[in-house]
């Protein structure tokens, strides 16, 4: 066995193992969520639960059967990688604080600008997407969402 070859199924191994990891936290979050029994005698736990399964077990095909899987990135593209879950994670916290608008604002803007738009396009993509997001879940869905305390 060639050492690229290795070095692929140990890439994919890392990739099932990295996978694994998220549905069982998956399936423990959704598992934990409160509902009162008397509006749906299954609740909104089945969903996430069996989604984490199914991605349990796909892991698992994986693990016996890793294929071949690119390699990690390196330089620009792996700084690329790690900044758009790191964007999500500083969105999620801020959320409360700068309220969904911003937030939304702030993820499609900064995830636009890193696979390449010009800031005009990214900035006018952020608040566009934004606005049509806070429209749908507010008025057509009528979910609450966060203002924001800087907003009030």
């Amino acid at each position: 066995m060639s050492e690229k070859s290795v070095n692929s199924k140990r890439t994919g191994l890392i990739y099932g193992a990295c996978l694994f990891a998220l549905a069982v936290t998956y399936g423990i979050m959704g598992s934990r969520i409160d509902y009162a029994f008397a509006s749906d005698p299954l609740g909104p736990r089945v969903v996430p639960v069996i989604l984490a399964g199914f991605l349990a077990l796909l892991c698992l095909f994986y693990f016996k059967n890793p294929g071949e899987a690119e390699g990690f990135p390196k330089g620009k593209t792996l700084a690329r990688v790690l900044a758009v879950p790191c964007t999500l994670v500083i969105a999620v916290l801020l959320l409360e604080t700068t309220g969904f608008l911003l937030a939304v604002f702030l993820i499609v803007t900064v995830i636009a600008v890193l696979f390449g738009a010009p800031w005009k396009y990214a900035l006018a993509g952020g608040a566009s997407q934004a606005l049509l997001w806070w429209f749908v879940f507010s008025y057509l869905l009528e979910v609450y969402l966060p203002k924001g305390i800087i907003f009030g």
